[in-house]
């Protein structure tokens, strides 16, 4: 994890949870995403109470502002009236992205939806996709792809547009790279359908725990997630199960894989295999570690000291 020095004189503690605080805000600060006290304390990189922050808080002053219950890096004042727009917004879409994921959740070979980034964050700047992830049978991982970007089609319509960015098997719930970034991820994401495969995959990520103790399961966001339904699932499946349906998942991971190498971005943050269908063409991961590591140099820079000096971004 990120460190940061703070310049006044305290107790190793109190240092610490100064640190803490400031890695969080300006892990945060990429986002334009100001952080109410228990945000705060849920993103924190060590293990707290949430009634040991406002301590923290008050020895900050100066390098952390207050503004409608929201913190933020002194400076960074304007992005409270970001925040407040991009949340009601959010809370516009949100209902929308939970129909889609239920739905999603209903289609073959599908057995969990989670809704991810900027939504799950409530946090989307424009005219947003709905991003998900899914947990698909094993060996039909390109098959509950090809179910859901036919949903999509009709989605579309309505003006809206689902992006299953990331689709695993459910033998692949470990995540492969163990960095804060996923750690974000696996704990804003909000699960929709598939519940019981939802608690596994969170079971299987407990490294997470070791970038942010302080998280858990978060059901308060307006969802109620719900086991994925079997029976009617099972006779869509029926056909292509088994060696019916292997030549088409076979065909569809080739045909995908085929053209996805020659989009931009290929290869150094997406994943392609029988396993993992991960399409971050973006480098969300890239920018996002240089960017917080800036924010954190220049923390560093304003509280200098030759006794310690900043951890790199892991």
């Amino acid at each position: 994890m990120p460190s940061v020095l703070i310049s006044q004189p305290a107790p190793r503690a109190s240092l610490a949870m100064e640190r803490a605080i400031l890695e969080a805000l300006a892990y945060s600060d990429i986002f334009d995403h100001p952080l109410q006290l228990d945000e705060l304390h849920r993103y924190l990189p060590i293990r707290a109470e949430v009634e040991e922050v406002p301590g923290a808080l008050e020895s900050l002053r100066g390098q952390v502002g207050m503004k409608d219950d929201r913190y933020f890096l002194t400076g960074q004042e304007e992005i409270i009236e970001i925040r407040k727009g991009r949340e009601a917004r959010s809370r516009k879409l949100l209902p929308y992205a939970l129909r889609y994921g239920r739905i999603l959740g209903a289609l073959p070979f599908v057995r969990m939806v989670a809704l991810t980034g900027s939504l799950a964050a409530l946090n989307v700047s424009k005219n947003a996709d709905f991003d998900y992830m899914l947990v698909a049978a094993h060996g039909r991982v390109w098959t509950a792809r090809a179910f859901a970007l036919l949903f999509n089609r009709i989605v579309r319509r309505f003006g809206h547009t689902l992006c299953p960015n990331l689709i695993i098997s459910e033998t692949a719930l470990e995540w492969p790279l163990h960095d804060l970034y996923s750690a974000r991820e696996l704990y804003q994401m909000i699960p929709i359908a598939g519940l019981g495969v939802y608690r596994k995959l969170m079971m299987a990520n407990e490294w997470a725990k070791q970038y942010l103790p302080n998280c858990s399961h978060d059901f308060s966001r307006g969802n109620k997630a719900t086991e994925v339904a079997t029976t009617l699932k099972s006779l869509f499946e029926l056909p292509l199960r088994g060696v019916l349906g292997d030549p088409f998942e076979a065909w569809e991971m080739t045909r995908k894989i085929a053209r996805f190498s020659k989009q931009p971005g290929f290869g150094e943050e997406t994943v392609f295999n029988t396993e993992v269908c991960q399409g971050n063409f973006h480098h969300h991961r890239k920018w996002t570690r240089e960017i917080f590591q800036e924010k954190l140099d220049a923390l560093t820079r304003q509280f200098e000291s030759p006794k310690e000096r900043i951890r790199e971004f892991v």
